[in-house]
């Protein structure tokens, strides 16, 4: 069967046509990113990505322990057990890691259950709500009403957490490390625990 040219023309049109899609389908393929690739193979940074959540929240002992530690290597061992905390809550509050660990060795040598003959409780020497401190009364009342328990400062996170803000907000307010000390330490006795503390300081410190 002999075809003729009409239908010899118009075939060629039609074989034209289909080699220019196929053409283009090639070409459009070839621009696709290959995430079909990662998929198919369940990648594990793709996995990783996929469950790892939003946010996350950091609760404060691990952030104690990401802190790391900057303290000096002078301070004794019982010092240094704490280090982690003492150099986490110092950089949160604006403080020199070595100031806390200078305060934490005067007043408790690191006895995370130091207890004063004041009723001053744990690492930092905090006066608490209850025990030998809800005998001291001011004007308004009992002096220390609104302080945490001594089970709550006899936990040794909270202890620092809790001595390093107060400290942090004396300096602030006072605008000098060695007034804040003075306010910090003992009543009626001057400069005497400042200027012992700023002593640990200097020989221990960096």
């Amino acid at each position: 069967m002999r075809l003729g040219p009409g239908f010899i023309f118009f075939g060629a049109v039609l074989g034209s046509c289909l080699v220019s899609v196929f053409g283009y389908a090639v070409t459009a393929g070839a621009t696709l990113p290959p995430v079909t690739a990662a998929v198919i193979n369940d990648s594990p940074a793709i996995s990783q990505q996929v469950d790892q959540p939003a946010a996350q929240v950091v609760s404060p002992q691990a952030q104690a322990g990401q802190a790391g530690c900057a303290l000096s290597p002078k301070f004794p061992p019982e010092i240094q057990q704490w280090c982690s905390l003492i150099t986490a809550y110092a950089f949160r509050h604006g403080l020199q890691p070595d100031l806390i660990a200078a305060v934490m060795m005067q007043e408790s040598g690191g006895n995370p259950l130091a207890y004063s003959r004041s009723g001053a409780v744990g690492l930092m020497q905090v006066m608490p709500s209850d025990g030998l401190a809800a005998s001291f009364v001011c004007a308004n009342g009992p002096c220390f009403a609104n302080r945490p328990t001594t089970a709550e400062l006899q936990d040794p996170e909270f202890n620092v957490k809790y001595g390093a803000r107060m400290l942090s907000s004396l300096v602030k307010r006072h605008g000098d490390v060695r007034e804040a000390l003075k306010s910090y330490g003992p009543m009626d006795v001057g400069y005497y625990y400042a200027d012992k503390v700023l002593g640990i300081l200097a020989a221990y410190g960096q």
